[in-house]
């Protein structure tokens, strides 16, 4: 009891303006202690930082995952699970799969090299192949603003009675508003409000499902891959246009440089690596989920219905059917989707046209570029789900202009150094690649023939 009350008496002492003194003797404890665990780590292949850590460097995925949740997707999933059922769900699975393997070769490249895919290009290509496919990149830009300037529009018309082309011009105002916090410190904020959007169409397209469950025994019968015909066939290429979006690719490898531009930390290459897995992975899960959840609604809800080859005719049957709350909910996750698409579209362009042509245009002045055909096809069309289709089919055949030079770059050694593709990795990402380029083929020709 004495030593007790000594011991007591001593802690007290050691106490300066009522702050204890450091025990110089258990710091350097745990200072060896966490040295070990991070031996014990680095020796296993992880991070020398705890999981936890991560936390950090989550957020360049999920902002590249919007760009597979735009209202291009909405239309394309929508229009092949009220027509063809079940039928494509294996469509949505394969290009989730090779998804996630293309935004994780291009967020590794970005983090590798420091640069962009177009940057890289850029460096590699003489002037005028710069400027063809700069050219190429920006009809593929075209088509991406497309779809979700007139998903917004729609979104608007259906929540307050909007004509399309006002909606149009107020979704162009909010997305330049959006992009004012792209780059610089206020980049933290644009990833937040990208992903908290994110978020609103996750609950958004969903819900449906809630309400009205669909067969588990027929969603995997979609697993089983097959077509029905040309049409189906046209399908297929839309929906993988709208699931593997060129521009994500591009962005993605700036993104995961633009995360640590203002950081006093920037953590190595490998705990990088081992971070941007894990953000590829959550991300593009989220978004596939909510692609599969898209169409299982069609499929489940309004396979079979007349009215629904069309967003607004979607959205209303789902009224109908399920509960206007329902409808209206998926509205909002609709205007969620192009608000936070559209921004996303932008930025990306504004990045490709730095690193391929070196120009530093304003981001607005990129804004108008690809607002401007979206404003025109909005004030001629009658039909805006279809113009939002064929966007898709554009979009599908820009896909290998961006895998193609990503997949050769990431199995350059001079390049890439020791974090080189492996000839197993590398023959895996030329599989994905003859994938996307045999169903173009494919799509071009039935289009050209016309049996499409």
């Amino acid at each position: 009891m004495a030593e007790r009350d000594e011991g007591a008496t001593g802690s007290q002492s050691a106490m300066v303006s009522g702050e204890p003194v450091v025990d110089i003797d258990t710091v350097a404890e745990a200072a060896v202690a966490d040295q070990d665990v991070a031996i014990a780590r680095k020796d296993s292949g992880k991070p020398e930082k705890p999981i936890h850590a991560l936390a950090s460097m989550l957020g360049p995925a999920f902002i590249a995952a919007v760009a597979y949740v735009d209202p291009g997707n909405v239309a394309a999933n929508l229009t092949s699970g009220a027509q063809y059922g079940y039928l494509l769900v294996w469509v949505l699975v394969l290009a989730n799969c090779m998804a996630v393997l293309i935004q994780y070769q291009a967020s590794k490249l970005g983090i590798v090299t420091g640069k962009s895919l177009p940057q890289i290009l850029g460096e590699r290509m003489g002037s005028a192949g710069s400027f063809l496919f700069f050219a190429q990149a920006e009809v593929i830009a075209i088509a991406t603003d497309l779809a979700e300037v007139i998903g917004g529009a729609i979104a608007l018309n259906l929540l307050f009675g909007l004509p399309l082309l006002v909606g149009g011009l107020i979704i162009g105002a909010v997305s330049t508003v959006l992009l004012l916090f792209q780059g610089g410190k206020t980049h933290k904020i644009f990833e937040r409000l990208v992903i908290g959007l994110l978020l609103v169409i996750t609950f958004g397209f969903i819900a449906g499902l809630f309400m009205d469950p669909p067969n588990p025994l027929k969603v995997a019968e979609g697993l089983i891959p097959r077509f029905n015909g040309g049409a189906s066939v046209l399908m297929a290429a839309s929906m993988l246009g709208a699931t593997v979006m060129p521009h994500a690719i591009y962005l993605h490898s700036t993104l995961v440089n633009d995360h640590y531009a203002h950081k006093a930390h920037k953590p190595s290459i490998k705990e990088m690596l081992h971070g941007s897995r894990i953000d590829v992975v959550w991300a593009l899960a989220l978004a596939g989920s909510v692609n599969i959840a898209l169409l299982v609604l069609a499929a489940n809800s309004l396979h079979g219905m007349g009215g629904t080859d069309t967003i607004e005719g979607a959205q209303h049957t789902i009224s109908q059917v399920l509960d206007p709350t329902v409808g209206t909910v998926f509205s909002i996750g609709l205007l969620a989707s192009s608000l936070s698409s559209t921004s996303v579209g932008t930025y990306a362009g504004s990045e490709i046209m730095k690193g391929l042509l070196h120009w530093n245009v304003p981001m607005w002045a990129c804004r108008i570029t690809t607002l401007v055909p979206a404003l025109v096809v909005l004030a001629l069309t009658s039909n805006p789900t279809e113009a939002l289709i064929i966007g898709q089919v554009v979009l599908s055949i820009g896909i290998p202009f961006a895998v193609i030079p990503l997949m050769r770059y990431t199995h350059n050694k001079q390049i890439m150094g020791k974090y080189v593709d492996g000839p197993v990795k590398h023959a895996i990402c030329l599989l994905v690649v003859a994938v996307i380029i045999a169903l173009n083929l494919v799509l071009i020709v039935l289009t050209l023939m016309g049996k499409a």
